[in-house]
């Protein structure tokens, strides 16, 4: 199948499965927990919070040079890191290397068995065998990375504000499963790209928010991932706006309490803004420079925290061997035929991850591990709601990334451009 088919099947899924019609009711949420802890009364000098989940980057495949170029508390890439050629196990392995094009020949590997798989029991060796492709016979694709010259206004927000370099995706599996992570603390079994055709009928933290009065809205910029839940669908009126909606908002100080920001999901290698393979990484870069930038000259800046992550690594390589997890329920992965036998009880592959904030530790490095749960866990604790699941109840805050006593960023910094390269973008569209 070639490139563009798949990636023509991948968009139809996606919007079959996210803009169905909602259909299912669901009972009330849980009442709300107490907000009188340390951790949250520092936190509320936090008013509006901003999360952004782009798709399929590994820590390594962005930021493996940031340790030279930036942040030197964060591990590099090791020197002569490799996987084996998947062809030839006796022939020299396929080692790291600085990827010159921006945009890929083809998708990798991010299936929940093809992540067990590049995994290896934590020995990081099954990339390049996941990842062989008909333009790509040797998975190589898996082992390349970039650096500040290909990502200067990433390299120059994670080199300021404070950063997770521990933060894992929360399942070994594809996209769908990692949201659903993020926003509920639990897939509900799923393992796959799949969803009930009225979205998933548990509780999620858009129930909690509407429960307590916590303001909300999801900025689309075309399918609402908000839309993976069948409350949300329900509940949509007022809570739903397009992206252009955001900026407005941000420009006029009416962010919401809980604002959830979301990329382009489809389109061509030079529209998509999610940076999900094949397409042009640069011009996600631009989107979220677009956010970010749009944050920082709001009236509301002063009271904001902005969470910037990934979904899952995509099949990229990374160093670092996701460690136990807690499972978050009694509900076990469903598991088809060929499917690793595996259950939630271990974090996906490591990914990148950012707190923008007045009150972000400056050029801070955490190294505490997290998950997608940890963000739902800092939106639990601000305004004093429970736990969903025992991930979620389980996962660290990431308050050690905040400093509640003083804004370092009070006024917001000036960051590099996130230009656009005209020769590789012409090279993405050929």
């Amino acid at each position: 199948m070639s490139r563009r088919s798949s990636g023509r099947k991948r968009i139809a899924r996606l919007a079959v499965l996210l803009v169905a019609a909602a259909a299912i009711a669901l009972g009330a949420a849980p009442a709300s927990a107490s907000t009188d802890t340390p951790g949250a009364v520092a936190a509320s000098k936090i008013q509006h919070i901003v999360i952004l989940m782009q798709e399929n980057r590994s820590f390594d495949d962005y930021f493996g040079r940031l340790h030279f170029q930036g942040q030197n508390a964060t591990d590099p890439e090791p020197r002569g890191t490799n996987n084996p050629n998947p062809v030839n196990p006796d022939a020299p392995p396929i080692k790291a290397f600085h990827q010159t094009s921006f945009c890929e020949v083809a998708d990798l590997n991010h299936s929940w068995t093809g992540v067990h798989q590049e995994i290896d029991g934590g020995l990081m060796d099954g990339f390049t065998a996941a990842n062989v492709d008909p333009a790509d016979p040797l998975g190589a694709r898996a082992m390349g990375f970039y650096d500040s010259r290909d990502l200067p206004f990433y390299y120059g927000l994670y080199s300021t504000f404070a950063i997770g370099d521990r933060f894992f995706a929360s399942v070994p599996g594809p996209t769908f499963p990692n949201r659903e992570y993020l926003l509920a603390g639990t897939s509900f079994g799923h393992i796959q790209n799949d969803l009930p055709a009225a979205g998933l009928p548990g509780p999620s933290i858009f129930n909690e928010l509407d429960a307590a009065g916590i303001t909300w809205k999801d900025y689309f910029s075309d399918l609402p991932s908000s839309f993976l839940f069948a409350y949300a669908r329900l509940h949509a009126a007022g809570h739903l706006a397009p992206i252009a909606a955001y900026y407005a908002d941000a420009a006029a100080g009416t962010l919401p309490q809980v604002a959830f920001v979301d990329p382009k999901f489809t389109g061509t290698n030079n529209t998509e803004t999610d940076e999900h393979p094949p397409v042009n990484i640069q011009v996600g870069q631009r989107f979220v420079s677009g956010v970010v930038q749009a944050l920082f000259a709001s009236p509301v800046w002063s009271s904001s925290a902005l969470f910037l992550t990934y979904d899952e690594h995509g099949g990229y390589y990374d160093q670092v061997a996701p460690p136990a997890a807690v499972a978050p329920d009694d509900i076990a992965p469903m598991l088809g035929p060929g499917d690793v036998q595996a259950g939630f009880d271990m974090y996906g592959v490591r990914v990148p991850a950012v707190v923008v904030s007045p009150f972000s530790r400056a050029h801070f490095v955490s190294h505490v591990v997290h998950d997608h749960t940890s963000i739902l866990r800092f939106v639990e604790l601000r305004f004093g709601l429970p736990a969903l699941t025992r991930r979620d109840a389980a996962a660290d805050p990431m308050l050690e990334l905040f400093d509640f006593s003083s804004a370092s960023f009070a006024t917001a910094p000036s960051l590099p451009a996130a230009a656009i390269d005209p020769t590789k973008a012409a090279a993405c569209g050929a």
